[in-house]
């Protein structure tokens, strides 16, 4: 766990994961939307 007062860098590094999912979500949402328009 993080130290007393050390929660900058884990912060940061949540920020950045949660980013890469929200960005993972909308990348796989278009990838389906297009398979769907492929195959229909």
């Amino acid at each position: 766990m993080a130290g007393n007062g050390n929660m900058q860098p884990h912060e940061a590094t949540y920020a950045s994961v949660i980013g890469m999912l929200k960005w993972g979500a909308v990348g796989c949402a278009i990838v389906a939307a297009l398979v769907i328009w492929l195959i229909a």
